[in-house]
């Protein structure tokens, strides 16, 4: 089944004989052609037979597209170029990204005009990766493994947080990759604590946590991963703290299968935490899905209840952050197989000192 025909069938599930996508990536995914609009209005219109019609500007550098395009220029109205393709008369889907003015101006001139909410009809196709997206995805995992050795081994005395992540970001380019996917969060001792601290002077110290969560693109996909350590020298609490956060990591990723539910598997590595006195210090969801993007649509969270199907690539990222101590997060991403899941990523969890 096509890309499109799986779009359609969710379509139909929502009772939408047409919906407008306006997510670049969303329209990439369908049409293979990727666009940075600014602010110009940039909209695939799906139709419930399968048709595609994409409005483009034609200061857009499109050479060809496999679908019908309506072209509009800065002085034409693209709103009323629209209206003449759509059925004001029946529900018209709309994504989550289309900015409000488009949308007011299209509903201020069809007062009747029904929307309906619509992102799950390509959401829920993206969510589920195909074979070419599933190898490209594990390149980019390959990638961050790769990269990550590299930052372990690079950390020294007297070396800063934003200087590690420079690092980073200029191995993903010398191993290959097309970029970072998200500015490395690089903490050292206490900034650790801080879930999504950025980077800053805070130089590396004897006993220090070295948390990095780091993440590459290749190819239009993104990674995702964060490993712990240590540098020089521990102690028992934060040996214990790692250990615990692994255990939560590990026990999630062993109980993943299609058909289960997305919170159950948070549940998994929450109530591991929680039984050890920390779960008040575990303070995000356990994942989220990714691909195109980093954050794509859907929760490995006690909220979501949907259940996992096999192609699906989501992070699986306990942690234990102790305020004014430091925190330890380990992430990797998974991808749900026939009966379990395949981790991406392949460096070593267990705790480490950096010499």
């Amino acid at each position: 089944m096509t890309r499109i025909n799986r779009v359609v069938e969710k379509m139909n599930e929502a009772g939408l004989n047409q919906i407008l996508v306006s997510d670049p990536l969303s329209i990439k995914f369908l049409t293979g052609t990727m666009v940075y609009a600014g602010e110009r209005m940039y909209v695939l219109l799906i139709k419930g037979n399968g048709e595609l019609v994409l409005f483009a500007n034609r200061l857009f550098n499109i050479e060809k597209l496999p679908c019908e395009t309506v072209w509009y220029s800065d002085n034409e109205n693209s709103i009323e170029l629209i209206k003449e393709r759509i059925n004001v008369s029946e529900p018209l889907g709309i994504d989550k990204e289309w900015p409000a003015r488009f949308l007011i101006p299209l509903l201020d001139s069809c007062s009747n005009l029904k929307i309906q909410l619509s992102s799950d009809c390509i959401d829920r196709v993206r969510a589920v990766k195909d074979e070419d997206e599933i190898e490209k995805m594990k390149e980019a995992s390959r990638i961050n493994d790769m990269v990550i050795l590299k930052a372990r081994d690079h950390v020294h005395e007297g070396i800063t947080e934003k200087e590690l992540a420079a690092f980073i970001d200029q191995e993903y380019l010398n191993c290959g990759a097309d970029g970072n996917s998200f500015p490395a969060i690089v903490s050292f001792g206490k900034t650790a604590a801080d879930p999504h601290h950025m980077p800053d002077d805070t130089v590396l110290k004897d006993g220090d946590v070295i948390l990095i969560d780091m993440g590459c693109i290749k190819d239009g996909y993104c990674s995702d991963m964060t490993r712990t350590f240590f540098y020089r020298t521990t102690n028992e609490k934060q040996i214990f703290i790692h250990d615990l956060v692994r255990t939560a990591n590990e026990t999630a990723e062993s109980v993943i299968k299609p058909g289960m539910r997305l919170c159950d598997i948070d549940a998994a590595a929450r109530n591991i935490i929680s039984d050890a006195g920390y779960g008040q210090y575990f303070t995000h969801r356990l994942g989220h899905f990714i691909g195109q993007a980093v954050h794509e649509k859907g929760d490995v969270s006690s909220s979501f209840t949907d259940r996992v199907e096999p192609g699906m690539i989501f992070s699986i990222e306990p942690g234990v952050y102790l305020p004014d101590e430091f925190g330890v997060r380990i992430e990797d991403l998974v991808l749900v197989t026939e009966d379990g899941c395949e981790v991406l990523n392949k460096v070593n969890k267990k705790y480490e000192i950096i010499k």
